[in-house]
């Protein structure tokens, strides 16, 4: 994990913290529905922050003997639990509190808190200072998450970049900024309208169209962090250049298979099966497999592990076929 990746955590957890004081204190003083909900969403992104800087100190643990691959996917799994985190703390206090507030509604406060030169100053006043300022903060959270994320995929799509990106870390911060900027944005018309209609209802329904935007973000997070846990294989990019690196070994008749796994952002394991021409020598195939892992791994430098095989063609069919017939007859026994 690079220092600026760490930085995106640290400065939206710091902005979520102070955030979450203010907006808390905005619900206190208004009786807001959607205050609350905004104040119960930057809490949780900050314990998210929390998590995720948790998942980063476990994943640079040494491998072990129970663990010969290493903790790189501490990474994902925490990154997983935040997207957990966010649909059941996040949207559902959100939802709760919203229809809890449409079927219960009441006005908001708008006494005065303070007077500065004959000047009121009341709740709304403050509510909606709180409100421009956590849409400054979460701003320059958001901008900071972004620029890092762009400087690890500078030349791909944004969703493209997304759903190849192997380090969720800073996808999940950018994606809990942008969540909590829609958020805000939505609090700020809900409460707007619920004042200026006189509808408290609306203040409610705010409530829980945030709870839904988070709810979406959750679901978003949580099938991106799925593949990156059930294992994915290495970009395009990464894949191509492991082939082409196999095929130019001289000596080699054909390329039986390439695997590729990420064990972590970091941690990416490379299997190769390989069936050598028959007149080359066993001194001859050393040379070629230790050649081929140190141009594996000098240009590709989050390969930890390399495996390299040498198999007849007709033999790793052989394999394959028993394995898919071994397949096929377990799922026959057990149909359901």
């Amino acid at each position: 994990m690079s220092h600026s990746s760490k930085g995106a955590i640290y400065m939206a957890a710091a902005a979520n913290l102070l955030i979450a004081v203010a907006k808390f204190g905005g619900a206190a003083i208004t009786g807001s529905a959607a205050m609350m909900s905004e104040g119960i969403h930057s809490l949780v992104d900050t314990g998210n922050q929390g998590l995720l800087l948790l998942g980063l100190r476990l994943s640079v643990r040494e491998p072990d003997e129970r663990h010969p691959l290493g903790y790189g996917k501490e990474t994902y799994f925490w990154s997983f639990l935040v997207a957990v985190m966010i649909f059941g703390l996040g949207a559902g206090v959100s939802i709760w509190e919203g229809v809890d507030k449409i079927l219960h509604p009441h006005a908001l406060d708008v006494h005065v808190v303070a007077t500065f030169g004959g000047f009121d100053v009341r709740t709304y006043h403050v509510v909606f200072s709180i409100l421009v300022i956590a849409i400054v903060l979460e701003g320059a959270a958001f901008r900071t998450a972004y620029l890092t994320f762009r400087a690890q995929h500078p030349d791909m799509p944004l969703v493209k970049a997304v759903r190849s990106s192997k380090d969720p870390t800073v996808f999940v911060i950018l994606f809990e900024d942008s969540a909590a900027l829609l958020g805000l944005v939505v609090a700020c018309v809900g409460i707007a309208a619920a004042y200026w209609l006189e509808m408290p209802v609306l203040d409610g329904l705010a409530s829980v169209m945030i709870g839904l935007i988070l709810a979406v973000t959750a679901f978003m997070l949580a099938v991106e962090c799925k593949g990156l846990l059930i294992g994915e294989s290495a970009n395009a990019q990464s894949r191509k250049m492991i082939a082409d690196m196999v095929a130019a070994i001289p000596g080699i008749l054909k390329v039986n298979e390439i695997i590729t796994l990420h064990h972590g952002p970091q941690s990416l394991m490379v299997c190769v099966s390989v069936d050598f021409e028959d007149k080359v020598t066993s001194p001859q195939v050393e040379a070629a497999v230790s050649r081929l892992e140190s141009e594996i791994r000098a240009a590709i430098p989050e390969v930890s592990k390399v495996f390299i095989e040498a198999q007849s063609w007709t033999g790793h069919q052989t394999l394959l076929e028993q394995a898919r017939a071994a397949e096929e007859g377990e799922g026959a026994e057990h149909p359901g």
